[in-house]
């Protein structure tokens, strides 16, 4: 099955990490998104992630019933069966969720996961993301203790984020000071509260100036040897290379060179939202202003059906989605090294 099983996803994320190379996680909000990115996935010969946000999930349930986990369900359900098509393993993630949606998202979501389980099926999703940014770490990490026990037990990992991503994401926001900067009190404080792998696999958003949002380069300052200092010290406390899992986010303006370096320190999964967002958009756009007289029915004419099909155009838009994600692959590095 290309949805990857808990232990394919642990391979995937191991051979990320030993190859020193990261999987693009794409957020999708459709069918289409979805498309463009496996399709991308598959001409990059790359494994990835596709991942849904709180957002993201209320909008897929149907923009008049809000149901976050409807949507994440109906993702993966297409996702399992669209998926199948496919000579790339994808693995499912939900992204960002904040503690006033962890009972509304994660932990139902969770819970179909351990019914799954427990008939001997495979877990729905392959990790869910806890953002506990927005809480003081004594809580986040708490917080964090009991998502990573059951999560463990059904077979999921779990994503943390220690630091704060400025910006905002989904309605959450949070300001642009030294906050952004993960320290390695914090990083050490985490590994005594979640271990280093021995109480369940977890993933760490570790932040290092990172903002969630459009900017150009230059505008944000990136300070990725900050991972490096974390991983050297956590590692001799360990006794381990690269003990975290890293994940990048709110990398959308980022420089290469920031990139490269990001994954050198140990980033094995770096989030993609805003760049595609606009990859998949701007291409509509063209059409329509190219094709004004026949998206519209101008002056009492009836206009051209072919051109307001919204096939038209969705080709055209997760072709261009595609494009930014292929991209994302070579970057990363993941091209061309899928699971055999």
């Amino acid at each position: 099955m290309p949805i990857a099983t808990p232990e394919e996803y642990n391979e995937m994320l191991d051979r990320a990490k030993a190859g020193s190379f990261a999987y693009p996680a794409i957020n999708v909000t459709s069918t289409q998104t979805l498309n463009a990115a496996l399709a991308a996935f598959a001409e990059a010969e790359s494994d990835g992630i596709v991942q849904v946000s709180t957002g993201g999930a209320e909008y897929l349930s149907g923009p008049t019933i809000k149901n976050k986990v409807t949507g994440a369900v109906a993702l993966a359900a297409a996702a399992h069966e669209i998926a199948k098509n496919y000579p790339v393993k994808v693995a499912l993630h939900t992204d960002h969720c904040p503690k006033n949606h962890l009972d509304g998202f994660v932990r139902p979501l969770l819970a179909i996961s351990e019914e799954r389980v427990a008939r001997g099926e495979e877990p729905l999703f392959q990790s869910h993301m806890w953002d506990g940014s927005a809480v003081p770490l004594d809580e986040n990490l708490q917080i964090a203790q009991e998502l990573l026990a059951r999560t463990s037990k059904a077979r999921v990992v779990l994503e943390v984020e220690i630091g704060v991503v400025g910006g905002e994401e989904d309605g959450v926001e949070a300001e642009i000071n030294e906050k952004l900067y993960t320290t390695v009190a914090d990083a050490r404080a985490t590994v005594e509260a979640l271990g280093s792998g021995e109480n369940g696999r977890y993933m760490t958003a570790l932040t290092f100036g990172n903002v969630h949002g459009v900017y150009k380069p230059g505008n944000v300052h990136l300070r990725p040897e900050i991972l490096k200092e974390i991983q050297d010290e956590i590692g001799k406390d360990t006794g381990k290379d690269k003990p975290f899992d890293l994940v990048f986010h709110g990398g959308s303006g980022s420089t290469a060179q920031e990139i490269s370096d990001a994954v050198d320190y140990g980033v094995i999964k770096m989030n993609i939202d805003t760049d595609t967002q606009y990859a998949f958009t701007r291409p509509i756009v063209d059409h329509i202003f190219k094709n004004y007289d026949g998206v519209l029915k101008v002056e009492g004419e009836v206009g051209n059906k072919k051109a307001y099909d919204p096939r038209a155009y969705g080709k055209l838009a997760e072709a261009g989605m595609a494009a930014r994600i292929i991209e994302a692959c070579q970057q990363l590095r993941s091209a061309g090294n899928k699971i055999k």
